[in-house]
């Protein structure tokens, strides 16, 4: 099946774009966030812009907005698990390191307000393949030249391009909604900079590990599993040499959230 868009013009020919295929898509939290999400994602799925094996809607709540959706809003192979977040990536991510390819095609849907979690799952495992040694979130000394940014309580930095609010269906075209002027930034490529700086001013961080969320279709933004798997084996790697410091983000095209990971001897 294939996304086809109206015509622009009588007897323009129709613009058809190849059906994007995964394994399992897990969307993080059924409330207001993911409840819009799953209401996209019916939208993409009947437009033939996206199919799944598998949807998963992570929530504590079994009685969350996403329980309540009507029939015609509910994309197929929808479940609910009733789980904490953190607890649920333990397993389901830690499954998919220890299998060869299963996990490759699958994709997680953040939410705009979710804790850090790939960082977090990041360091349980740091700590359990290294349980002697020390595994701790340490500030950043000079943060990335943006136009706006902030340390959270967990230790993670957020930063962002943008000092104003932005739509939740924002896709970040090459045009900005919000200044009407071209997008000449890159969070990627600005968080890239930053560890080569560090690195230049005599602190050593490895990386950066980048989960990019980006727009898929009707909306809605993805990470790559592929993309944390390999992030994963590569402090495995690196740890075994001795003592490192790592830069990890979660990061779209205008806005992200980093944490320095440095693990002891």
């Amino acid at each position: 099946m294939a996304d086809t868009s109206a015509p622009d013009l009588p007897g323009t020919p129709r613009v058809v774009r190849e059906t994007q295929r995964f394994g399992t898509i897990i969307v993080v939290g059924g409330g207001c966030y993911g409840g819009y999400y799953v209401r996209q994602l019916a939208r993409a799925e009947r437009a033939g812009a996206l199919a799944w094996r598998r949807l998963l809607v992570v929530d504590r709540d079994p009685a969350c907005a996403v329980s309540r959706l009507a029939p015609a809003e509910r994309p197929s192979s929808l479940e609910i698990v009733v789980a904490e977040w953190r607890a649920f990536f333990a397993g389901y991510l830690g499954a998919a390191a220890n299998e060869d390819a299963g996990a490759l095609d699958d994709a997680i849907v953040p939410s705009p307000l979710m804790p850090h979690l790939m960082a977090d799952w990041l360091m349980d495992r740091a700590r359990e393949r290294w349980p002697l040694r020390a595994v701790a979130i340490e500030p950043l000394v000079q943060p990335p030249a943006v136009r706006w940014e902030r340390p959270g309580d967990d230790g993670t930095h957020y930063v962002s391009f943008a000092d104003w609010i932005c739509p939740i269906n924002c896709i970040e075209p090459e045009r900005c909604p919000h200044t009407r002027g071209p997008r000449d930034w890159s969070m990627p490529v600005a968080v890239r900079e930053f560890v080569q700086a560090e690195v230049a001013a005599g602190r050593p961080m490895e990386g950066p590990y980048l989960f990019r969320c980006l727009h898929r279709a009707y909306g809605v933004g993805m990470l790559d599993v592929g993309d944390i798997l390999d992030a994963d084996r590569a402090i495995a790697a690196r740890g075994t040499l001795g003592p490192a410091a790592f830069l990890v983000g979660t990061v779209s095209q205008c806005h992200g959230a980093l944490r320095r990971i440095e693990l002891g001897v």
